[in-house]
């Protein structure tokens, strides 16, 4: 199942489950939650860490952490 390390810039994905167990607290109360959209905003130059959009809270998050959060990839082309 794709993760938000594998989205590209600008793509969207709905967060469907997480790997672990183990999700930072914080992150979840910023809206990591499954069922809510998270936004590729942009990627630091080394890969890591990566700035996203996480139900209108930007944010930046390291690159393994990324890799925990399992979502379904939104395509933007079908909609009008």
């Amino acid at each position: 199942m794709p993760t938000v390390a594998d989205l590209s810039q600008g793509q969207r994905g709905i967060i469907k489950s997480f790997s672990e167990d183990m999700l930072p607290v914080k992150l979840m109360e910023l809206g990591c939650l499954p069922g809510n959209s998270i936004e590729l905003i942009q990627i630091a130059p080394l890969n890591d860490p990566l700035y996203i959009n996480l139900s209108g809270s930007h944010i930046a998050i390291r690159r393994s952490l990324a890799q925990l959060i399992e979502l379904e990839i939104v395509d933007d082309s079908q909609t009008l």
